[in-house]
């Protein structure tokens, strides 16, 4: 019988829940710490033309996704589909990769929180500790935090998460305020301000563009509470695309925004230019003020969000004993996955200590680790239309494997920008040493657990539980009988 989760699970999202679910874990808070960043470093036209570039690529990632989705309205998202088109240990390395893309959005925002806080009060910050990359990294502003991710760590772990209309809310409201922006910026904004246009040429267009995955990381969460939807599957896959579309159109407009609105030496002196060029376009400091407040509940919302995501991937893991049992331990009142939440909780804490110079470093390291998990999700789409070409899809992307296809060969380009040697290669060490430690912690537990099931077993390396969401038996089928084929062609 297929794996299935311990907990029931009550069907109560509706249409408009879960298209500001997915949206509003999109946008979160990103756009205003970072859009000065991507603008310094390409250009308003350039960075507008990167955030175009990652949305292709997460298009056709989405296209796929929401075939696979609304086939198998089951929590888990690309860990299921990996396991069921691809098989067991590409699924761990889906699992894994998805786990540290949530992890970097949740330690983003632990690093966010205190930069906001410089924003309001910018005296703030006492007790110089050290020095990284030429930014000086303040006790009170480590401090700040370390208690928001405290704080929201305990929260989890008590069970108590955003209700869909506190969700619905707040993602109203940071809407609202962006729109604000948005118009202001095309009203009292100025094409000089804008100039120059591009910078870094196409070098600078790809230093940007590898960051969308992470900033675009959020539309992946729609699967992950598939089984709490009271909508036809066919509407899933068909919301998932709409969020995403919807996510391209907010960056693009708020890169427009704040390029017009701050000229490049406000920019670069800006400690947080969206804010800036909001009170510039409106002639007010107060305005600025109010873009940060609003935008707080992005942090609270998209860190709620992601410690919830990245937990219940690394408990479902476990209980399909790709990573040791004690993930999978739930609350005994609350039935939280209460070391999986601690784990998380930890790292996030932790990020605080290596200051603002980590907000980069995590959207470069965990885009890479995103961009690998949706290329296997590709893969898997394209095997499962070959191999399992009767199953019930009530959303299809399409009549052939083109989506599929356009997603592997966009995802496998965007992984070779993170390489050596790129223009828009990982920095070397930090970033580098995040991704392979990340890795490296992988293969320690799957060696772990793969020796714990020789132990428990010589004979079977893999237990029923985890043969369960094996690729299907039609699937191996098919794959036995092309051996065959090869082997005796007669």
């Amino acid at each position: 019988m297929p794996h299935t989760s311990n907990q029931d699970h009550k069907k109560v999202l509706s249409r408009l829940d879960v298209l500001f679910l997915a949206f509003g874990a999109m946008i979160g808070w990103g756009w205003v710490v970072l859009s000065g960043n991507w603008i310094i470093g390409a250009g308003t036209l350039g960075a507008m033309l990167a955030f175009v570039l990652g949305g292709v690529l997460v298009i056709f990632v989405g296209l796929a996704y929401a075939e696979l989705a609304s086939a198998m309205p089951t929590t888990g998202g690309a860990l299921i589909y990996v396991l069921k088109g691809i098989g067991y240990k590409t699924g761990f390395v889906a699992a894994w990769a998805l786990a540290l893309g949530y992890i970097s959005v949740v330690s983003f925002e632990a690093v966010a929180l205190p930069t906001v806080i410089e924003y309001i009060f910018p005296d703030y910050k006492v007790g110089l500790m050290y020095t990284i990359q030429g930014y000086d990294v303040y006790a009170s502003w480590v401090l700040v935090g370390m208690l928001g991710s405290v704080f929201i760590t305990v929260v989890n772990l008590m069970g108590v998460k955003f209700a869909a209309l506190l969700q619905m809310i707040l993602t109203i409201i940071i809407g609202i305020i962006g729109l604000m922006l948005i118009f202001g910026a095309a009203v009292n904004g100025s094409v000089h301000n804008a100039d120059p246009l591009l910078i870094g040429g196409v070098a600078g267009v790809l230093t940007v563009a590898i960051m969308t995955p992470f900033m675009f990381v959020g539309f992946d969460v729609i699967p992950q509470t598939a089984e709490e939807m009271k909508i036809p599957p066919r509407s899933i896959g068909r919301i998932l695309i709409v969020s995403v579309v919807a996510a391209v159109i907010w960056y693009v407009a708020i890169i427009f925004a704040v390029g017009f609105g701050l000229d490049q030496t406000a920019l670069i002196s800006s400690v947080l230019p969206t804010a800036d060029a909001m009170s510039n376009v409106f002639g007010h400091s107060g305005f600025g003020i109010v873009l940060i407040l609003g935008g707080v509940a992005g942090i609270i919302t998209s860190w709620n969000s992601f410690i919830i995501g990245g937990s219940r991937i690394l408990c479902a893991m476990a209980e399909r004993k790709m990573i040791p049992a004690w993930f999978s331990r739930r609350h005994a009142r609350y039935h939280t996955p209460i070391n999986a939440i601690l784990f998380i909780g930890t790292l996030s804490t932790l990020a605080p200590l290596l200051g603002r110079p980590m907000l980069i470093w995590l959207v470069d390291a965990g885009g890479l680790a995103i961009v690998l998990a949706y290329a296997l999700v590709a893969v898997a789409f394209v095997r499962l239309r070959r191999n399992e070409p009767n199953m019930t899809r009530p959303f299809r992307a399409g009549q052939s494997s083109f989506v599929g296809w356009a997603a592997v060969i966009f995802s496998v380009l965007f992984i070779a920008l993170y390489l050596p040697g790129m223009p828009a290669a990982l920095l070397w060490p930090y970033e580098w040493l995040i991704f392979a430690g990340w890795w490296g912690v992988g293969c320690l537990l799957m060696l772990k657990m793969r020796a714990a099931r020789r132990a428990a077993d010589p004979k079977q390396l893999v237990s029923t539980a985890v043969q369960d969401d094996a690729p299907s038996t039609h699937s191996v089928q098919n794959t036995s009988m092309r051996k065959r084929t090869v082997l005796n062609p007669s």
